[in-house]
C-alpha cells in the first residue's frame, strides 16, 4: 500500500509537469511553432473541434505557420477561430492554405510572457506541493491507525520530500529555458 501511494504521487507529478510543458508550447516566442495553434477550438460543422484534427499544421520557416485543412470548406472557420483566438495574429488564406506570419515580439510583450511563464510554473509547483501534502496526510493516518512503524512512515516521507524536490527542480529548468527563448529571441 505505501508503494502504490508513492507510485500514485509520482504519476500525478509527472502529469503536472507535463501539462506545464504543453501549457508553454501555447505561449508564443517569436519563433513559429504548431503547438501555437494546434490547441485552438474551430467550430466545424456545429462541433468545437482542435485544429490538429482539422489539418495539417506546418511551419516552413521560423516565422510562419502554414494550416491546410483537409476539408477544404473548414477554411473559413479555421481563419475565424484564429482570429477569435488570443494570438493576436491576422491569418492570410491564400486558397486552400491559411498562412500565419509571426511577428517580431516587443520588449513589453516579452515582459508579459515571462510573467506569464512564472505564473504557470508556480501554479504547477503549488500543485506539486498539493500532492506532497495529501501524500504525507495518507502516511501519517497508516501510521496512526498502527498499518505502518514510525520509523517506516519517516523514510516515506523522505522518499516523498526528495520526489517533490526532484519535480520542482525540473519546473524550475523548463521555466528557465522558456524564460530564456522568449526574451532571447
Amino acid at each position: 500500500m505505501p508503494e502504490l501511494e508513492i507510485k500514485r504521487m509520482k504519476e500525478k507529478m509527472e502529469k503536472g509537469v507535463e501539462h506545464l510543458k504543453k501549457e508553454l508550447l501555447g505561449i508564443r516566442t517569436g519563433r513559429a511553432h504548431p503547438a501555437l495553434v494546434s490547441d485552438i477550438k474551430v467550430d466545424y460543422y456545429g462541433t468545437q473541434t482542435p485544429m490538429s484534427q482539422l489539418g495539417t499544421i506546418s511551419t516552413p520557416d521560423a516565422r510562419q505557420i502554414v494550416i491546410t485543412p483537409w476539408d477544404k470548406t473548414a477554411v473559413k472557420a479555421v481563419e475565424k477561430a484564429i482570429q477569435a483566438s488570443s494570438l493576436g495574429i491576422n491569418p492570410s488564406v491564400d486558397g486552400e492554405n491559411i498562412r500565419l506570419n509571426i511577428p517580431e515580439l516587443t520588449g513589453e510583450r516579452r515582459v508579459e510572457l515571462s510573467k506569464l511563464v512564472k505564473k504557470f510554473s508556480e501554479e504547477t509547483r503549488v500543485a506539486i506541493r498539493n500532492l506532497r501534502r495529501d501524500s504525507n496526510d495518507v502516511f501519517r493516518k497508516m501510521e496512526k491507525d498502527g498499518s505502518l512503524s514510525e520509523d517506516s512512515m519517516h523514510d516515506f516521507l523522505e522518499s516523498i520530500q526528495k520526489t517533490t524536490d526532484e519535480h520542482i527542480k525540473k519546473i524550475d529548468e523548463i521555466m528557465v529555458v522558456k524564460e530564456k527563448e522568449i526574451l532571447e529571441d
